[in-house]
């Protein structure tokens, strides 16, 4: 099985639509000639992965992996809610060029998630899965809450590398980095806690931000590194509200609209999401200004 580096930062890409089709050439062209970042998550949350079809999917993640330089990974979010779905859809995955799969939380029968079934799921998933897996933590989504039992136990999987948590919970990520296995990696999945979880010991993360402004992430992991953490502190404080404002705030729809704004190809969401407001627009627009992203 094949070695990830997962020390750095991921964007979460989106799925670009035209004319709710999605635009293969944007995707390629949003991908294509980032520099700094050390990979690329396709088909995340912010990829509205549950609206693809399987074929779209699978055309998603050979259009990236074709378009994302060869010193970068590609990470595939290849969670179903079957574990025998979620083991396909990895393998094609895979067969599609895909570095590491990032595996959600099945989620529908979430009271039944137990810590056993997600144990039993998470292993039988990387039993069975020709490339390194990671865990996905969204709850704010799934409304399943990985526990640090079930985290500890997972990071001893020879083939289960790590986890994306996106709760921004800094004390659950310092629980679980004081009980996971050597060499398992926390990756925190909101950039308003990039501060605080790279201090703690994260290797990384993977945040909607970095969609919008990668060198900005990137310059706070390299600064805590080189130990400037008030530089560090100074830069996370004035990214917090644009952080908001793409991921809480206005969701998918103003992270597309931040990307349109700053010369990337964003669009409009897939129904049944609705695309920003001008509202939302005028107010995602005044953010990015006052951050200094725009003139």
């Amino acid at each position: 099985m094949s070695s990830i580096d997962l020390n750095g930062i991921f964007p979460p890409v989106t799925t670009p639509f035209v004319d709710d089709q999605v635009a293969y050439d944007k995707l390629a062209a949003n991908v294509y000639g980032r520099t700094g970042l050390k990979g690329i998550v396709v088909l995340g949350s912010n990829g509205e992965y549950v609206s693809l079809s399987e074929a779209e999917k699978r055309k998603v993640v050979e259009t990236v992996v074709q378009a994302t330089p060869d010193h970068m990974s590609v990470i595939a979010g290849t969670g179903c809610e079957s574990t025998r779905e979620t083991i396909r859809l990895t393998a094609d995955c895979a067969a599609a060029g895909a570095h590491a799969a990032l595996v959600v939380t099945p989620h529908y029968f979430g009271g039944k998630m137990s810590d056993a079934a997600l144990i039993k799921h998470f292993t039988t998933v990387a039993d069975n899965s020709p490339i390194p897996v990671l865990l996905y933590n969204v709850p704010q989504f799934t409304h399943v809450n990985l526990t640090v039992n079930v985290v500890a136990e997972l990071s001893g999987h020879p083939n289960i590398i790590g986890i994306k948590d996106s709760t921004g919970n800094v004390m659950q990520l310092g629980e679980f980095l004081g009980r996971v296995d050597a060499g398992f990696s926390i990756l925190v999945g909101t950039a308003s806690a990039l501060y605080g979880a790279l201090t703690l010991g994260c290797v990384g993360g993977v945040l909607a931000l970095a969609n919008v402004t990668p060198d900005t992430c990137v310059q706070i992991q390299t600064l805590i590194q080189q130990g400037d953490f008030k530089a560090a502190q100074q830069i996370q404080l004035k990214m917090i509200p644009v952080n908001k404002a793409v991921t809480a705030v206005y969701g998918i729809a103003g992270l597309k609209s931040a990307l349109d704004m700053l010369g990337y190809f964003g669009g409009e969401p897939r129904a049944p999401l609705l695309p920003s407001t001008d509202e939302a627009k005028t107010a995602i627009e005044n953010i990015l200004k006052q951050a200094g992203l725009l003139e």
